[in-house]
């Protein structure tokens, strides 16, 4: 049996935020663990419906759950971002409401996608200092990507802003304009690998394959069916930045904020935080050599200290919700959050 709560908090330019904390019926000895999502999806990324979550097994580890909607959230009013503005106002936030509540004076983290590469430039310019560890799925900060996937960002993206603001797998089921319905179109025409339109129009947004984030062999029929309501939209904004990203191979903020460096790669880390890397073999959203060359910038600065997984057979979000990643994945992240 779990409890959950809903504890509202602005982020540091003032924007609503939230924190979804989940206990258990036993203590939680381990402290505070903050779980952080990616783009156009929401905190219960982490709790789909599956017999064992990665929060139930966080929960039966001892830990403090925390699950973070931040400004990329589908549960959140929609609005323009870019990974600066989560590393600078909305991660150091949440991580002092976090502190706050519990009393504890440092937590670990579990960060996804652009929940991993806006809270990785957070960590290494310096302003997560109370975050001791951080264990990153897909990618942190260098970006390499299918060249498919690399043609539509850098190639396809600069053509859409005339149409739209915002890309969104949900038009698979929810229209938003012409332009949804053609590209809805278009995606039935060409990605056929099931009947799930929102699952078809995840991999055209997010990756190349079919699918691109995940496996179907990897998933219960009951996750691929949640997963329709699970995905909205992304904007423009973000979409470009990380096209700067994947020209230059590693996270370039956008030079607007100046608590970020310019360039995040041309010096050591400023964090003690451990990064532990994980990426699946199969990642087709993220190529496995995005974690290779961040653990090879981490291990020169920092020899030995960082870690890095490469997961056979697993890709990109069935790295969480898999039906077997409750013994494939969770034990490598629990053993390495209580590292």
């Amino acid at each position: 049996m779990m409890d959950t709560e809903i504890i509202p908090f602005p982020a540091d330019d003032g924007l609503p935020l939230n924190l979804v904390h989940v206990t258990g019926p036993g203590p939680a000895p381990r402290g505070p663990v903050l779980l952080v999502h990616g783009a156009g999806v929401r905190a219960e990324l982490f709790r789909p419906p599956l017999p064992r979550t990665l929060v139930d097994a966080l929960l039966e580890a001892g830990w403090d759950v925390w699950m973070l909607n931040w400004r990329a959230s589908i549960d959140l009013e929609p609005v323009p971002w870019t990974l600066d503005e989560a590393a600078v106002f909305d991660h150091p936030a949440a991580v002092r409401t976090v502190l706050a509540a519990t009393g504890a004076s440092d937590l670990v983290a579990f960060v996804h996608c652009q929940g991993s590469t806006s809270f990785t430039m957070a960590a290494v310019a310096g302003l997560l200092p109370q975050v001791r560890t951080i264990v990153s799925n897909s990618v942190s900060l260098h970006v390499r990507l299918p060249p498919a996937s690399q043609l539509k960002i850098t190639r396809l993206l600069p053509l859409l802003g005339g149409y739209t603001a915002a890309l969104s797998p949900r038009w698979g089921y929810k229209s938003d304009g012409y332009f949804s319905r053609t590209v809805r179109a278009a995606v039935r025409l060409t990605h056929r690998e099931c009947d799930n339109t929102v699952c078809r129009l995840v991999s055209f947004t997010y990756g190349a394959g079919r699918p691109a984030l995940w496996s179907h062999a990897q998933l219960d029929t009951a996750t691929h069916d949640w997963l329709a309501g699970e995905f909205g939209g992304a904007p423009l904004s973000f979409f470009r930045q990380m096209a700067r990203c994947a020209r230059t191979g590693y996270l370039v903020p956008t030079g607007t904020l100046e608590q970020l460096p310019r360039n995040l790669v041309d010096h050591p880390p400023a964090t003690e935080a451990r990064f532990v890397l994980l990426s699946g073999t199969e990642n087709r959203c993220f190529l496995p050599a995005s974690q290779q060359l961040s653990h090879r910038f981490l291990d020169h600065h920092r020899p030995g200290y960082d870690a890095l997984h490469l997961l056979p057979g697993y890709g990109h979000l069935d790295v969480i919700f898999g039906k077997n990643a409750w013994k494939d994945t969770y034990p490598l992240i629990l053993k390495e959050l209580a590292s």
